[in-house]
């Protein structure tokens, strides 16, 4: 008998398959995106891969010698230190292969050097793969230190979601509110993304949101800081918004948040500040909202122009023409 474990398994499996036989190793990997929401995606769909992996120079040196028809020819003639140079200058550190042909799929795979990766799910300094570990993915790879620290990273996408939501509110807006961390600010929101995205990705996966988020919020009821209203499969949630709770929650954010309270007056290179105190709820949720705002823009304009350099044009249009008609089909319905 086929189980719905067996399925899943097999999923799991058909999309290892790259990692196995096409790429060179890597330390860490996993795949997202709106096509992993679907069970049987359409032909023309794409599969989007994280590849952490401990020197991109090396890396991306072996790949150009295995794949070189990954990357765009004037890319590709240029070699790995070009190719490493562009996505750490002027992107935020990850370099994307998009409209990759293998078998009977597409992927697009983005590399990204551990350290940094860690550094970002960490520290939020540029909230873009930390954004996407907010979500549910498929890990292909795991490892040790990555999942250590993207405990805290959900942690603190819980904790600033809580500040953003007000006094009632249910499960759905919970990881509706964590997902629409990452997107705001960001720049393809404005005329490349379906604007019905967020709603998408939640309602598709539900099931892996709750599996991530349910033990944390188990610790936050536990301590005070949530009661339960009903139980079901939706649950519903007041918070205490009083300014005790709101400084614990607001104490749980990276430095690089909780250092726009205070201004960077003081603060010389990567100087740890003192705990910021908060006199309110709103003045703790807009300054969430200002810096992620402000970080998400600068990594997404950064990232697309790194993109539309990498292509040498051509490719990016290809793919920024599939979003916009994503969008406007969005805006249309």
């Amino acid at each position: 008998m086929h189980t719905q474990a067996d399925e899943e398994e097999e999923r799991v499996a058909e999309l290892a398959d790259p990692l196995r036989d096409l790429l060179p190793p890597v330390d860490f990997c996993c795949a997202y995106g709106s096509t992993l929401l679907h069970a049987r995606p359409d032909g023309t769909s794409m599969v989007d891969y994280i590849l952490g992996v401990a020197d991109p120079l090396q890396w991306h040196s072996e790949n150009l010698a295995r794949n070189p028809s990954h990357y765009s020819r004037w890319m590709a003639g240029r070699g790995a230190g070009a190719i490493t140079g562009l996505a750490d200058r002027v992107g935020v550190g990850v370099y994307f292969n998009p409209f990759v042909e293998w078998r009977d799929k597409r992927i697009k795979y983005g590399v990204v050097r551990m350290k940094d990766l860690a550094m970002d799910v960490l520290t939020w300094d540029r909230f873009y793969l930390s954004g996407r570990l907010q979500k549910p993915v498929h890990v292909l790879v795991d490892n040790w230190d990555i999942r250590k620290v993207n405990t805290i990273n959900l942690e603190m996408a819980t904790s600033a979601s809580l500040l953003l939501l007000p006094e009632e509110f249910n499960e759905y807006d919970l990881y509706a509110q964590i997902c629409s961390l990452s997107y705001m600010g960001d720049l393809r929101m404005l005329f490349a993304e379906d604007k019905h995205k967020v709603k998408k990705i939640v309602e598709g996966s539900l099931q892996s949101f709750q599996t991530m988020y349910r033990p944390l919020l188990q610790d936050y009821i536990s301590e005070g800081l949530l009661k339960t209203m009903s139980q079901g499969q939706q649950k519903t949630f007041r918070q205490d918004c009083g300014p005790s709770t709101t400084n614990e929650l607001f104490s749980v954010l990276p430095w690089t948040i909780q250092r726009q309270m205070q201004g960077r007056q003081g603060l010389h290179g990567k100087e740890m500040p003192t705990r910021a105190v908060v006199s309110s709820k709103d003045m703790a949720a807009n300054c969430v909202r200002r810096a992620l705002r402000r970080r998400v823009m600068v990594s997404s304009a950064r990232q697309a122009v790194s993109g539309l350099l990498a292509s040498g044009g051509a490719v990016a249009a290809q793919y920024l023409g599939k979003k916009m008609a994503k969008a406007w089909q969005s805006r249309a319905a």
